[in-house]
């Protein structure tokens, strides 16, 4: 298997910018990397905060938690969030692609 395929695969399957490093070109994979790490990074931070904001929301309220509350909850929750995990996705899809070509 070429060389170039190797690297192809890396980025396609493993994480962006991987493919760059194995070809030594390492400022290309370290940005690469770097900001599809932060993307990753922000989407989960942003996930589990409105995880645990909705848990405390159900546990202090007192009611018993059905599909209905905590999908009301989380659709509250979201709203003020699209903006940072949109941009993060855009950014990680980015990344991912310019990776593979």
């Amino acid at each position: 298997m070429k060389k170039s395929t190797k690297a192809v695969l890396l980025s396609a399957l493993v994480f962006p910018g991987l493919g760059h490093l194995y070809l030594k070109r390492w400022a290309a994979g370290a940005v690469l990397l770097g900001v599809a790490a932060y993307a990753i990074y922000t989407i989960v931070t942003v996930t589990m905060s409105i995880a645990m904001e909705v848990v405390h929301k159900i546990e202090g309220s007192g009611v018993t938690p059905d599909i209905d509350t905590i999908s009301r909850l989380v659709t509250q929750q979201l709203s003020g969030s699209e903006q940072a995990t949109n941009t993060a996705a855009i950014a990680f899809a980015a990344c991912w692609l310019m990776g593979i070509i």
